[in-house]
């Protein structure tokens, strides 16, 4: 019955108010805007009748063109077709903005009650009262914001859709016009592909429009409600920042911009408190806060507005001032406006002088040429031979001693040794500026040894750092499948090492390490990913239990299913027993940002599962959360059929040709959507270990084929059904949290498929083939995954969810037939250069309004 009443008001607060708000488009003061508006249902409709009827685009295209005599030229009906883009684009933000205007109406579908069913049961239950008293002061939850380019609305975009929303709830007519006005002449495509610091700004305005209000308004709910010290929950809630950081193949990313980013995060995050603190002083009037108020005044002006070279951290000035006005206005002005000085401070609290850690990151390539750069150019101050260190990775290991040194730069070296040695000279000076939580991790990607980390660990000591004062964590990423097979190898060698133990120690003894999501699921699959990962938690966290150390892990999720995103808390509930989980790490990318995160209800909705399921993890653990031997075996033989079954159509020898002719893939690297380029070693053919995951991952969707959120899965449900061990898969879904979570999160990739539109493929000589070994597995996999949970349709269970995935894909059906379109002229017609240009862009425009429309529901 809930389910029901979520769905009529899902029906009814976003569907049909959709509808309505839908047609002031049409009453827009735009030329030809109308034309476009009146014509659009008419070929909206011809698309689905062509897709039914298994019709090529062309086909679709030139007999809709052919009813009207207007577009019998060519630049005519390009004209039309740009338009419809434009029109369909908006009403994509329209129809965000009435969805997230109805968030608190229509619920979650699988809403377990959050912290408010948690603070309630504590209120009655004094030994609860404890234990979630005493978790919530050892437990974190960190989002870290990537620049990974899988969402497109530029920042005026978004704060149109957050004021469309505002307006949405109070249905203000006239003031929703002019947004839809305002919206029609705002462009949503970037002239130039952004810069890292472009992108910084971009996500900055989620900082400073969502994340600095919602994070002190959780905090001061968790204060009021458990009677919990500030003090003891001030770190409870973090933010991790890439943009300007995260180096890895993107060499954009400078010394420079790194600088640049650290103090663009420290003046946006004091002109938020300036903003705030002029509220504070048109209340605080009163006697006895004179001078304390003086120079938090000159504090927060200052630093917004005339920042220095090098600033250096105020935090404890600021809390020390403002702790004295809150003292004198209870002790002489009965705690009058005492509240908002408190917000104040627990912001301060929170988010001290850098507003979140900027992560370091990059290849473990180019920090091995830094370090044989440095032992070649300084052996005597290396105390290294080069030859030395070439052979196995023991000796590498062994003559690694850790020796203190400032060794200098010389000209004509390479840009990436550079940047290295600058970028580990330059977090010493943002960590003055802004305690060393503005930047204390550096994330070393396709990490494959030991040495890996410990090289790093003696670059900092080569440049001016010194063992007893590095202030920073050295963050391991196992990424492919082989790598995470080794990860509890790698972390052995190190914990044993004694140079690096004593480094940990200083450290908290806490390690963390980065499992990527994306390039494991490109490698092997979305089955063999998700397993891979989840075996090596288990593994790394015996490691780290053995040797005392606190682990914690970072996952590369937060896109789509297909790259670790989906029902993420699920996944975080449901860690057993054997998988460490007091902190909760986990990369929030593209348009997940703006879908989870966008609004204040979304973000203070999401954060606040995440730490339900942080809570819960450790409170209420079900049983069937702790695989037992038999439910790992089980999944781990799935998990090779499913591997092989991926690996035969990796190793087809169209694969890549496919991805290639038919989707956007080529567009992809020409359009203005990134700083970092598609694929790894962009000067060379392209192959699939240099193509990026995102690429990857992005190309299959707008095919609307997601093969990396599903392929394998049916093989292997068919395999444990024809070995006998169907019982056991139904128990594990029924029982395993984890793998209930990878069944649900499989469906929802389904869900944003459509095989009829690539129909007309199956006949194809050169694909045909290709194209009906993919349909054929998106078959079993559904006839499988139906079998196992008993529903009758994709996403049974989430009926809200799939509502919204279905109205979207209805929105953008003729953004993929144009697209589609556009793609197999230029592959099969030799055009002029300037009608070439003209397509890709076409082809460019309706990517952006593809994934924009592709929100990832969680």
């Amino acid at each position: 019955m809930r389910l029901s009443q979520k769905t009529l008001a899902f029906q009814n607060e976003v569907l049909t108010r959709f509808d309505l708000y839908k047609s002031l488009f049409l009453t827009l003061p735009f030329q030809r805007v109308k034309h476009t508006g009146t014509i659009l249902p008419f070929f909206t409709t011809h698309c689905e009748k062509g897709v039914e009827e298994h019709l090529s685009p062309e086909d679709i295209i030139d007999s809709f063109f052919g009813q009207y005599e207007q577009y019998v030229q060519e630049e005519d009906r390009l004209d039309l077709l740009f338009r419809i883009v434009q029109y369909i684009e908006r009403q994509v933000v329209l129809f965000d903005a009435v969805e997230d205007s109805a968030f608190k109406a229509v619920g979650k579908s699988d809403e377990t009650g959050g912290l408010d069913s948690i603070f309630n049961l504590a209120q009655t239950n004094p030994q609860l009262k404890k234990q979630v008293v005493a978790r919530l002061k050892d437990m974190s939850v960190r989002l870290v914001l990537t620049a990974h380019p899988t969402q497109f609305y530029p920042g005026p975009v978004l704060s149109i859709i957050n004021d469309l929303i505002d307006e949405l709830k109070n249905n203000d007519i006239p003031t929703i016009h002019l947004l839809l006005q305002q919206l029609g002449k705002t462009p949503f495509i970037n002239k130039q592909s952004p810069t890292p610091v472009d992108e910084a700004i971009s996500l900055a305005w989620f900082l400073e429009n969502v994340f600095y209000s919602v994070a002190s308004g959780i905090g001061a709910k968790i204060e009021d409600e458990l009677e919990i010290n500030p003090k003891d929950v001030n770190h409870l809630i973090e933010l991790g920042f890439w943009p300007g950081g995260d180096r890895d193949g993107n060499p954009n990313v400078t010394w420079e911009s790194t600088k640049k980013v650290a103090t663009l995060l420290r003046t946006i995050l004091f002109r938020c408190y300036y903003r705030d603190f002029r509220i504070v002083k048109r209340r605080i009037t009163f006697r006895g806060v004179e001078k304390y108020m003086e120079e938090l005044q000159e504090l927060f002006y200052e630093n917004s507005f005339n920042p220095v070279e090098k600033p250096v951290d105020l935090t404890d000035r600021i809390l020390k001032n403002l702790t004295e006005v809150i003292k004198v206005l209870k002790e002489n002005h009965d705690g009058l406006f005492v509240e908002i000085v408190e917000d104040l401070r627990r912001k301060v609290q929170t988010f001290g002088c850098y507003f979140t850690t900027l992560d370091i990151r990059q290849d473990s390539s180019a920090l091995r040429d830094t370090f044989d750069w440095l032992v070649k150019t300084y052996p005597k101050e290396t105390k290294i031979d080069l030859k030395e260190i070439e052979g196995s990775e023991e000796e590498k290991e062994k003559h690694i001693q850790f020796t203190e040194a400032t060794l200098d730069l010389k000209k004509g070296v390479d840009p990436l040794v550079e940047d290295t040695i600058k970028v580990i000279r330059l977090i010493k000076e943002i960590q003055e500026s802004g305690s060393e939580r503005a930047v204390q991790r550096f994330i070393i990607s396709n990490c494959q040894q030991a040495s890996d980390i410990l090289g790093l660990m003696q670059l900092f000591l080569w440049e001016g750092w010194t063992k007893k004062d590095l202030t920073m964590d050295f963050v391991p990423l196992f990424e492919t499948v082989d790598d995470l097979k080794h990860a509890a190898d790698v972390m052995r060698s190190l914990y044993s090492n004694p140079t690096y133990s004593a480094h940990l120690k200083k450290r908290g003894n806490k390690q963390t390490i980065m499992l990527g999501f994306s390039d494991s699921t490109k490698d092997g699959g979305y089955l063999m990913a998700n397993w891979s990962i989840y075996k090596a938690k288990i593994e790394l966290t015996a490691i780290s239990r053995e040797f005392d150390v606190d682990l914690v892990f970072f996952d590369g999720r937060g896109g789509p299913p297909a790259r670790g995103g989906g029902k993420t808390q699920r996944f975080y509930a449901s860690m057993g027993k054997e998988i460490e989980n007091n902190h909760i790490q986990l990369t929030i990318q593209g348009q997940t940002i703006s879908s989870q995160y966008g609004s204040l209800d979304s973000a203070r909705y999401n954060i606040e599962q995440l730490l339900h399921a942080g809570l819960i993890s450790d409170l209420q653990q079900r049983v069937g959360d702790t695989l037992t031997a038999k439910q790992k075996d089980v999944i781990d033989r799935m998990a090779a059929e499913s591997h092989e079954k991926f690996l035969e159509l990796r190793h087809h020898p169209l694969f890549l040709k496919y991805l290639e002719t038919l989707s956007p893939l080529k567009s992809l690297s020409n359009m203005n959507i990134s700083s970092r380029p598609v694929k790894r070693n962009s000067d060379r053919e392209l192959r699939l270990e240099d193509l990026r995951a995102i690429s990857f991952v992005t190309s299959w969707s707008q095919l609307k084929q997601n093969i990396p959120g599903f392929f394998g899965v049916g093989t292997a449900l068919q395999w444990a059904e024809d070995n006998n061990l169907w019982s056991y898969v139904k128990n594990l879904y029924e029982t395993s949290g984890m793998f209930n979570t990878v069944i649900d999160n499989c469906m929802m990739s389904m869900t944003k498929s459509n095989f009829e539109l690539t129909s007309y493929m199956k006949d194809d000589k050169r694909f045909g083939e290709f194209w009906t070994m993919l349909k054929e597995e998106y078959d079993r996999t559904k006839k499988y995954l139906l079998k196992l949970t008993g529903m009758k349709e994709l996403m049974e269970n989430y009926p809200v969810e799939r509502a919204s995935i279905l109205e979207r894909e209805k929105i953008i059906l003729p953004l993929l037939i144009i697209q589609h379109y556009a793609i197999r002229l230029l592959e099969k017609q030799k055009m002029e250069d300037s009608k070439t240009e003209t397509y890709r862009k076409l082809i460019g425009r309706t990517i952006y309004g593809v994934v924009n429309a592709g929100r990832n529901l969680a």
